[in-house]
């Protein structure tokens, strides 16, 4: 079986023309006029509701995703993918106050539910991931709009086309996604 394998539908209900593939894939349309559906098989994916990994983001894990608007708040439908490794080892990443690496920082290798109250940040505008892969979420407890990171600087969240550049949470992708 192969380490990731995603299938996208044209329409919802995993109706219509279909695209399967196992890699990243930085434009959908170049296959399927549009993706409103989706079957994950193995592995873990981030999909993007813009081409090349940009706008609006949600995780996948293994399992069916008959409506992709509904379940997954994108704005239209699934524009590109990106396949997240399985990571086993320590997990580090600095948070900034903001952008360009400046204003307080913070190191976190577990888990933060929310920087407001934990540790005392107002906001996290920029980023850097030492060890691991990473969900940053809007709101505080994991909720809200959602940013996937992996290891390297990110200077500015809102250089990814991402509707909000202000993160409350951290996530690390701990779990197996096999």
């Amino acid at each position: 079986m192969l380490c990731f394998q995603i299938i996208f539908y044209e329409d919802r209900n995993f109706q219509g023309r279909s695209f399967e593939t196992s890699t990243d894939c930085p434009e959908l349309t170049s296959y399927l006029s549009k993706c409103q559906s989706c079957r994950v098989e193995s592995g873990c994916f981030m999909v993007y509701d813009r081409p090349n990994y940009m706008g609006n983001q949600h995780f996948m894990r293994r399992g069916e995703y008959a409506d992709n608007l509904n379940l997954v708040g994108l704005s239209d439908c699934i524009r590109s993918c990106r396949t997240i490794p399985t990571h086993r080892g320590q997990f580090r990443m600095r948070i900034y106050e903001k952008e360009n690496l400046t204003g307080q920082m913070v190191e976190l290798t577990e888990d933060c539910e929310n920087i407001l109250e934990r540790l005392r940040m107002s906001e996290c505008l920029s980023s850097q991931v030492i060890e691991g892969h990473w969900l940053l979420y809007e709101q505080p407890n994991f909720r809200g709009k959602v940013l996937y990171l992996k290891p390297g600087e990110q200077r500015s969240f809102r250089d990814l086309g991402v509707s909000t550049t202000r993160f409350m949470s951290m996530k690390r992708i701990v779990d197996s996604c096999y």
